[in-house]
Parts: C-alpha cells; sequence; structure tokens
C-alpha cells in the first residue's frame, strides 16, 4: 500500500477517530467501535481506501 493522504487529512481522522470511540463507550455501540479502530488505522497508516478506489492523493510525495 502506497500512502494516499497528507499530513491534514490524517489529523482530521485522527480526531474522528477519537469522537468515534468516545461515542462508542458512551452508547456501548460495537459498530461505533470497530469504525473508530478502522480509521485510527487509516490515519496511522496514512492510506485510505476510499481514496485509492478514485484514484486520489493528497500525500506530498515527490513523483518519480
Amino acid at each position: 500500500m502506497k500512502s494516499n493522504m497528507g499530513t491534514t487529512d490524517r489529523i482530521i481522522r485522527l480526531i474522528l477517530a477519537v469522537l468515534l470511540l468516545v461515542y462508542a463507550y458512551n452508547q456501548a455501540s460495537w459498530l461505533a467501535f470497530v469504525c473508530s479502530l478502522f480509521t485510527f488505522y487509516e490515519a496511522g497508516a496514512s492510506w485510505c481506501v476510499l481514496y485509492q478506489l478514485i484514484g486520489k492523493n493528497t500525500c506530498p510525495l515527490p513523483k518519480k
């Protein structure tokens, strides 16, 4: 997997993951918890499934 997310996207997803985790804890929702874990993974790996599918890349990697 190649990185396809920039720093701004990663920070937004990290904040979203924390909010989902808090929601999952308060509502005892397993679905929200799983979504939170996946969002944490996306932020950590700097890779987004949707970006991969549509061919979007916000990562500032140099092109060779």
